[in-house]
């Protein structure tokens, strides 16, 4: 297959031939080149190219400039502006100064771009006829009718390995680093191993981008828009551009590619293959990845931008909501009555807080009681659906097993009170002092709000009861304020009658519960 003329699936291929004649490369008249020793490059799917020898040039080249681009069967190139009657033609002309064993006969040759509206004159000779260049077989078969019915990342990559093995291509190990928008995770990077039945994926924090280990790595060079990496491991431990090719090929293997999978929005991910056969890829198998990737970037994307949403609901508006708004539940008035108990828990004294300790460190305080609150609120079955200014509004719905949320409402401001107590004992400067109001009852669990701004949120008495309740606890000086229902699961606390509370229609028993039950 390689190395034939790049007929109807011929597979991808290269062909370098030298120019029986003097080659001459104009613009408008002006000579820019001229050479006896011209060779004309054939590559699936592109326009013949012609390249020159660096010394025919005739006209001004700067040094090379930043940019580079990456080809897995050529190699880096590089770029220079071109010096034409006192006018810059920026990025006017490229090179390959290391190129790959598959393209070595270019190597320091110049290219000149679509922007240097170069002329050639081929001197008489006459270019072979270009073949269409189409590619197919199983692996373009698959990513376009099979790889839609993969339901994760993982199963899309794990096919996408056995796909490549069946299409003769020589792979034993692939990775695929997919940056997400996540407030805890840099990204997701999934690896596959030719001899392992299932992808492991890993989540790196982003802590990943100061560590030795990425930033020295080919990961970090190629989705920096550094172009990809190329690199055949017969080189000895010193010469290794990256210390991880080291450890690859005292795995057995003997050829790596990196290259970026470009997402829609710009973003630089990376795609990364290893080898282990004994000459490595052939120019027909890369040409073949590197043809699809696009694809293989579309099928992660659609991916990630799923994964993007959920993390994204989930940290906004909870785990539980946001399966809601996924699920369908986006139209306003689409919600549940259910039996619920409410949490109402406000920091007290802010203002003297932010006060006291600035902006900067109480933001800080602010940050570690929603922490922690919303993580005991998670361990006793309920969710924080808002931080409305310095305070938490969480639900609690029954669960299906019949049990009443009130008690894990109840246990969870328990934990609450005493865990912000413990930590200003181990630091003073932690000092969070809260109020806390439950209510139970049935409330709608839904959407509200505007045509264009949606809440999904919790409407209904005992939403507004339990925020009075925290009112009043400050004003009378206890902590955890309960209504009656609520104070049925604790049996040791303080009845304080019927209170009026603000905006609350009729008055409300209510119980003070102490934080040591």
């Amino acid at each position: 297959m390689e190395g034939s003329r790049f007929g109807t699936n011929a597979g991808y291929g290269i062909e370098i031939k030298p120019i029986e004649a003097t080659v001459k490369i104009l613009r408008d008249g002006m000579l820019l080149a001229q050479s006896d020793r011209a060779k004309i490059m054939y590559e699936t799917r592109l326009s013949p190219q012609v390249y020159v020898p660096l010394e025919d040039v005739v006209v001004p080249l700067s040094e090379q400039t930043e940019l580079k681009t990456f080809c897995p069967f050529k190699g880096t190139a590089r770029y220079r502006d071109i010096q034409v009657d006192g006018a810059i033609i920026e990025n006017g002309v490229w090179s390959y100064d290391d190129a790959m064993p598959e393209s070595r006969g270019i190597n320091g040759h110049i290219g000149f771009m679509p922007n240097a509206n170069a002329e050639v004159d081929l001197g008489g000779a006459i270019l072979d006829p270009v073949a269409d260049g189409n590619i197919s077989g199983p692996l373009v078969d698959w990513l376009m009718r099979g790889a839609a019915f993969e339901t994760t990342p993982e199963d899309f990559f794990g096919a996408l390995g056995k796909m490549m093995i069946k299409h003769g291509i020589a792979v034993s190990r692939m990775s695929a680093m997919i940056w997400s928008l996540h407030p805890l995770i840099a990204g997701k990077n999934y690896i596959w191993k030719r001899d392992e039945d299932e992808v492991t994926t890993f989540a790196p924090s982003y802590e990943l981008y100061e560590h030795p280990a990425f930033q020295n790595s080919p990961l970090n060079h190629v989705s920096k828009g550094r172009g990809g990496v190329r690199q055949k491991l017969d080189l000895i431990e010193g010469e290794m551009p990256f210390p991880f090719l080291t450890e690859l090929k005292e795995e057995g293997a003997t050829d790596y590619v990196a290259m970026p999978l470009f997402f829609s929005n710009g973003q630089i991910n990376v795609l990364t293959l290893t080898s282990d056969h004994k000459e490595g890829f052939t120019t027909a198998n890369l040409g073949l990845i590197f043809e699809v990737s696009s694809v293989i970037s579309r099928f992660f994307e659609v991916f990630t931008q799923k994964e993007n949403a959920q993390s994204l609901l989930e940290t906004y508006v909870g785990a539980r909501t946001g399966a809601r708004v996924l699920g369908g539940e986006i139209r306003r008035g689409d919600g549940d009555d259910i039996d619920a108990a409410i949490m109402f828990c406000d920091l007290r004294g802010s203002t003297r807080l932010e006060e006291e300790l600035g902006r900067v460190a109480y933001i800080e305080v602010l940050n570690m009681f929603f922490e922690t609150t919303s993580a005991i609120v998670n361990a006793h079955g309920g969710e924080v659906l808002k931080f409305i200014g310095d305070a938490v509004l969480a639900v609690f719905p029954d669960p299906d097993d019949g049990k009443d949320a009130g008690a894990e409402a109840l246990q969870a401001a328990r934990e609450i009170v005493q865990q912000l107590e413990a930590m200003q004992e181990q630091d003073a400067s932690h000092c969070c002092e809260c109020s806390i109001g439950i209510s139970y009852g049935q409330v709608t669990y839904g959407n509200v709000g505007s045509k264009e701004r949606l809440d999904f949120t919790v409407i209904g008495r005992p939403a507004n009861i339990a925020a009075r309740l925290g009112d009043y606890g400050k004003k009378v000086g206890h902590r955890i304020v309960v209504s009656e229902r609520v104070a049925r699961h604790e049996t040791d606390c303080k009845p304080l009658g019927k209170v009026k509370l603000h905006n609350v229609k009729d008055d409300v028993v209510c119980f003070a519960v102490s934080a040591d039950g």
